[in-house]
């Protein structure tokens, strides 16, 4: 199989991506129903008698293409060294009611799902990237999830509302950070609105204790490599590593605070609600044979805080190599689900975050859990009867998790198919590599340049996970994703 098979490679990951979407039970296309309902809204939802805050210094930080902006954060100074922090996300359930047509479809792929050549919304983008969309010089209605952060980190307050607000400026992720760090000029947008660079250091500020105070707590901090396909044209001309800087860790913090924040709120109005859970690891004697192999020794019982201290030793032994040990203790981890938390229950907790509450709230335009979560926070906030019942939440938690996991199916052998596009010319060409996986399913290994993801089919006896090998590229399957190693 060569590149010219292939032709446009745009086109045929669109293909390759639609049918996968296909095969693992996921909707790729709207329906007529859903595009007729789309025709007969008539815009943003009205701010009605909300809250006005349009006149704070409202911002998005998010992708340099992103166009979903669920959310926007500002911050003030509170007594006693406290920083106030407010994070706006879209009410998408202003325009989506529940049991609609659009409904449906959120509802089923549960996800939105990103692919090299093609994203498929879970909502129709006249809503996602428009008038659900919390874009800049537009007024939005919004749920308003407020922190006090106190001067060592711990949440001191905090409150649930509704209110109306205006994104001022739109910024990308890694000029922000570049500011940040003193690597780059102020973002353009940023220089136009009043006090938004001395607003976004006290963001910073409260982003770092929030932070540090998870970490002490045990806080799994990763790094693994999800390379993106990079074009030139229509053809695959090289893959990305979107690295970990200030302004995403940012936005990162104050999500998992603000999802524990709603997490509370209705343990304290004693609601039901959806939760996401990663339970205690079942394969802590695997992660224990793991530090070991390293030189390092971890309790016996699971223990986030000598987890979290070891990954970050094992970051500054070996940055090469953190991406794949980070992605080993992940998998042996075992993956997150949606479970619901029954008043008075205490709830499972999420292990990697070290938190005890959290749920999903900040992405409404591109997971349904949030949606979901959000239609809860408003029938408890007008004082009426819960908007899913204990039974519709157990059936949604349950198909969430299974769709979620067939969705990071579905961007996983896309991802692959663009690196076989990618090393289709390259058969016999041999690699420096590093063991990432090996089990009864088979030896796997990534390649350094271009961090690649393999299985080593011939020469794999003795190998395991961290191992340094020379491999040689032996074939490719771009519809199946499949990349295959020899030992060289």
């Amino acid at each position: 199989m060569n590149r010219r098979q292939h032709g446009s490679h745009r086109h045929s990951l669109r293909a390759i991506a639609h049918q996968v979407m296909i095969e693992r039970g996921l909707w790729p296309d709207f329906s007529g129903r859903v595009e007729a309902e789309v025709a007969a809204l008539d815009g943003p939802a009205a701010p009605g008698k909300a809250r006005d805050l349009t006149a704070m210094p409202w911002c998005s930080i998010d992708n340099d293409d992103s166009r979903d902006l669920d959310q926007l954060t500002v911050a003030e100074t509170a007594a006693g060294g406290a920083i106030r922090v407010r994070i706006a996300v879209a009410d998408v359930d202003a325009i989506v009611e529940k049991g609609t047509a659009i409904d449906e479809h959120a509802r089923h792929n549960t996800t939105s799902v990103y692919t090299a050549a093609q994203i498929f919304p879970m909502l129709p983008e006249v809503l996602s990237t428009g008038i659900t969309s919390l874009n800049p010089g537009e007024d939005r209605l919004a749920i308003i999830i407020e922190l006090l952060v106190g001067p060592d980190g711990s949440l001191d307050g905090s409150d649930v509302s509704l209110a109306a607000v205006h994104n001022h400026a739109q910024l990308a992720y890694d000029a922000v950070a570049a500011w940040f760090e003193g690597q780059g000029p102020a973002p353009e947008p940023m220089t136009r609105v009043k006090g938004l660079s001395e607003n976004l250091r006290l963001q910073d500020s409260a982003a770092q204790l929030l932070r540090r105070s998870r970490q002490e707590h045990g806080a799994l901090d990763f790094e693994t490599l999800e390379p993106k396909a990079v074009f030139d044209g229509d053809q695959v001309s090289g893959l990305r590593i979107e690295e970990k800087n200030r302004a995403r860790q940012l936005i990162e913090d104050f999500m998992i605070a603000a999802n524990g924040v709603v997490a509370r709120f209705f343990e304290a109005k004693r609601l039901p609600s959806l939760r996401r859970v990663v339970r205690v690891p079942k394969r802590w004697d695997r992660i224990v044979g793991v530090a070991a192999l390293h030189g390092e020794s971890l309790p016996g019982q699971p223990d986030s805080r000598a987890l979290s201290q070891f990954l970050a030793r094992m970051r500054e032994k070996d940055r090469l190599r953190f991406p794949d040990l980070s992605l080993t203790i992940i998998k042996l981890l075992g993956s997150g689900e949606y479970a619901v938390e029954r008043p008075g229950q205490a709830p499972p907790g999420h292990f990697g975050l070290a938190v005890r509450d959290y749920g999903h709230s900040t992405a409404p335009n591109r997971r349904f859990p949030d949606l979901i979560t959000h239609r809860l926070v408003k029938s408890a906030l007008a004082g009426g009867a819960p908007a899913y019942s204990v039974g519709e939440l157990e059936e949604l938690a349950r198909h969430c998790t299974e769709q979620e996991d067939e969705a990071d199916k579905v961007e996983r052998h896309v991802r692959k198919s663009a690196a076989a596009m990618l090393l289709e010319s390259r058969i016999g060409e041999r690699f420096d590599a590093v063991v990432t996986g090996a089990g009864e399913k088979g030896t796997w290994a990534r390649i350094l340049q271009p961090p690649v993801e393999g299985r080593i089919e011939q020469g794999f006896q003795g190998l395991d996970v961290g191992d340094r090998v020379r491999v040689e590229l032996i074939s490719v399957n771009v519809e199946r994703g499949y990349i295959d190693f020899a030992r060289a």
